[in-house]
């Protein structure tokens, strides 16, 4: 019988900083935005990046914190 160990690394919670919680919302206002400018798009532009409607609409489709 095989063991799995698995170490685990607990490091102590220091809180978040407003500059890394400012960031994080920037980063996903940005999201958000391109996502709806993709949306947004006619499909000869999409097609000109070379990105299918199918593909722009499945990317628009994802919530705001998904990269």
């Amino acid at each position: 019988m095989n063991t799995i160990s698995l170490h685990l690394a607990v490091q102590p919670h220091r809180g978040l900083r407003w500059s890394d919680v400012k960031q994080q919302v920037t980063e996903w206002w940005h999201f958000g935005r391109s996502r709806y400018e993709l949306e947004s798009l006619d499909d000869r532009c999409l097609q000109d990046m070379g990105m299918s409607r199918c593909t722009a609409d499945f990317e628009a489709a994802k919530p705001f914190w998904m990269a």
